[in-house]
C-alpha cells in the first residue's frame, strides 16, 4: 500500500499528535476536578499547595500566566482573571510560561518538591516490575493466540496468570506489607524488628495526582522505546501503524507483537499495573475516607464492589483477551501503553477519588436502585460476552450448540442468535450501563463524575465505527448480510 494511500484512523497524523499531547493533560485535569468536585479553569495556574487540597488560591501573581492562559485555549478566555496587555511574546513571556507550567499544581504536580516527585517515580516502577515478577513467577497456564495476520498460521504463547497475581497482590498489600519497628526488650533495649502488616493505602491518595503524572512521565518513555524498538529486523508490524509518519506510528504504535523473549508487553499490560493499580486507588479512597469520616458511605462501599467486580472479572477472563482489536489487530504504541497504564488506573478511579470529599450520601433507595443498574449491566455484558467466548472455543457445547449463525466464506462463523441476534454490540450497551451505574452513585450534584458515562459512550461509539469498517474489509458481502440479519448496533429496536 502507497503510503499516501494510507487509510489513516483518529484524524490522521495531526489528530495523533494532539491527542497525544492533550490526553494527559485531560487526565490531570481529571485528577484535578475530581479532588475539588466541580469543573475550574481558574485554578490550573494558581499558587497552590497538591491537587489534593480542597481549597484552591484563584489568584496568580504574575501577568504572564494569564497571557499564557488567554491564548492556549477558549476555556481560559472564559475565567475571570485579568489578561496582559502585552501584544507579542517576548523572551520573558516565554520564560513565565515555563515557570508557570512547572509552578502549576495541576500540571505538573510536585515538580518543584523533587523528592516527593522521584519517590512517586520509583513508586510506580517498584509496583510495574513487582507486577512483571508475578507474571513471570506464578503458576500460569500457556494458551495460544490468534493466528498472526501476517498468513503464517503461527500463533504466540501467553502465560495467562493474571487472576492469580490479582488475588496474591491484594494479599500481600493486606497482611504482607514490610515495615520497622522498635521494641523495647526484657533487657530494656531498644531494638528495630522487621514486621509484617497491612499497606499505608492512603499514601495513595495523599499523591494522587503525581503519581499520575509521573506514570505519564514513565509511559512517553515506554513508548518512545517501543517505537524506536520497531525499526529492528525481521519484527511483524501491525498494517494500522505503519504509515511511515513518526507522530502517527508512535501514537498507533508499529510493531505488532513487541516482547521480550516470551515476555509479551502488550497483553501484560492491557491487564496487569493499570487494571489492578485501579482497584488499589479505589482501596486507598476508601481507606482514606474512613480516615476522615470514621466511617465508609455506601456509596463508596458500591463502587468499590462495583469496579472490583469488573477487574476481578477481566483478569478471570483473561484468555479472552487474546482475540481482541488490541490483541490481534493493533500495534503497541503510546495509545494502548497511555490508555493501559495511566488512563484507567487514575481516571477510571476518579468516583472513588470523588467521593472521599463529596460524597452526597445517597440513601439506601437510591443505592439499590443504583445496585439493580449495574446488576443490569454485568448481566448483558457476561452474558453476551461468555457466550461469544464459548462459541469461538467449542460450537458444539451444549450451552451454545443451539444458536443461529452466518457460515462466512473466510470459514469462520458469525452469530445472529442468542444475545448475539439482539444487536452487533450488545455487550458494548451492557459495559456502558454498568459504567453509568459507577457514575451515578456520586449522586447529582456535578458532572465531573459522569465524564466516564460521556467519554466511554464516545469510545464505544468509535470503536464499533472500527470494527465495522474491519469487518467490512474482512468479510465482504459476507458482512453485509450479516448487518442485514442483526441490523441493530447497540439497543435492539433503537440503534
Amino acid at each position: 500500500m502507497a503510503k499516501d494511500k494510507f487509510d489513516y484512523e483518529f484524524g490522521g497524523p495531526v489528530g495523533a499528535l494532539a491527542t497525544t499531547i492533550s490526553l494527559p493533560i485531560v487526565t490531570l485535569l481529571l485528577t484535578y476536578w475530581a479532588s475539588i468536585g466541580r469543573l475550574d479553569f481558574e485554578g490550573i495556574f494558581a499558587d497552590s499547595n497538591s491537587c489534593q487540597s480542597d481549597s484552591w488560591s484563584d489568584n496568580a501573581e504574575s501577568g504572564y500566566v494569564f497571557y499564557f492562559a488567554s491564548y492556549t485555549s477558549s476555556f481560559f478566555q472564559s475565567s475571570h482573571v485579568p489578561v496582559s496587555d502585552n501584544a507579542s511574546c517576548s523572551a520573558d513571556d516565554v520564560s513565565g510560561i515555563w515557570s508557570s507550567l512547572i509552578a502549576s499544581d495541576v500540571l505538573c504536580p510536585s515538580c518543584t518538591d523533587s523528592t516527593t516527585l522521584l519517590t512517586c517515580a520509583s513508586v510506580i516502577l517498584a509496583w510495574f516490575l513487582f507486577q512483571v515478577a508475578l507474571e513471570r513467577i506464578l503458576p500460569c497456564a500457556l494458551v495460544q493466540g490468534a493466528p498472526l495476520p501476517d498468513g503464517s498460521g503461527k500463533r504466540l504463547l501467553y502465560r495467562i496468570n493474571g487472576h492469580l497475581a490479582f488475588w496474591v497482590t491484594l494479599l500481600l498489600l493486606d497482611v504482607a506489607w514490610p515495615r520497622w519497628v522498635d521494641i523495647n526488650t526484657e533487657a530494656d533495649v531498644v531494638k528495630s524488628v522487621l514486621v509484617f502488616g497491612r499497606a499505608p493505602m492512603t499514601w495513595l491518595y495523599d499523591h494522587y495526582c503525581t503519581l499520575a503524572f509521573v506514570t505519564i512521565i514513565w509511559c512517553a518513555l515506554l513508548s518512545t522505546y517501543l517505537y524506536a524498538k520497531s525499526f529492528g529486523k525481521g519484527l511483524l508490524l501491525a498494517v494500522g501503524g505503519d504509515s511511515g509518519n513518526p507522530f502517527y506510528d508512535y501514537f498507533i504504535g508499529r510493531e505488532l507483537n513487541p516482547r521480550w523473549g516470551s515476555f509479551d508487553w502488550k497483553e501484560f499490560c492491557e491487564l496487569r499495573p493499570g487494571l489492578i493499580g485501579w482497584m488499589l486507588l479505589n482501596l486507598a479512597m476508601m481507606s482514606k475516607q474512613y480516615e476522615k469520616l470514621g466511617y465508609v458511605t455506601g456509596s463508596m462501599i458500591l463502587i468499590n464492589i462495583f469496579q472490583g467486580l469488573y477487574v476481578w472479572d477481566a483478569l478471570y477472563q483473561e484468555r479472552a483477551i487474546l482475540t481482541t482489536m488490541d490483541i490481534t489487530t493493533d500495534g503497541f504504541g503510546f495509545m494502548l501503553v497511555f490508555g493501559d497504564l495511566a488512563w484507567v488506573p487514575f481516571t477510571y478511579s476518579l468516583q472513588a477519588r470523588y467521593l472521599v470529599d463529596h460524597d452526597p450520601m445517597l440513601e439506601w433507595p437510591a443505592l439499590a436502585a443504583i445496585l439493580g443498574v449495574n446488576m443490569l449491566g454485568y448481566f448483558i455484558f457476561r452474558g453476551a460476552n461468555g457466550q461469544k467466548d464459548a462459541f469461538r472455543r467449542n460450537p458444539e457445547a451444549p450451552e451454545v450448540s443451539h444458536l443461529n449463525f452466518l457460515q462466512t466464506k473466510r470459514g469462520t462463523k458469525l452469530l445472529t442468535s442468542g444475545w448475539w441476534g439482539l444487536a452487533r454490540k450488545i455487550n458494548y450497551t451492557g459495559d456502558w450501563i454498568m459504567g453509568l451505574s459507577w457514575c451515578m452513585v456520586c449522586g447529582f450534584q456535578s458532572i465531573v463524575p459522569y465524564y466516564y458515562a460521556i467519554y466511554f459512550a464516545i469510545l464505544l461509539i468509535h470503536r464499533s465505527i472500527r470494527d465495522d469498517h474491519m469487518c467490512q474489509e474482512k468479510y465482504g458481502e459476507d458482512w453485509a448480510q450479516y448487518k442485514a440479519t442483526v441490523p441493530y448496533r447497540f439497543i435492539p429496536g433503537v440503534i
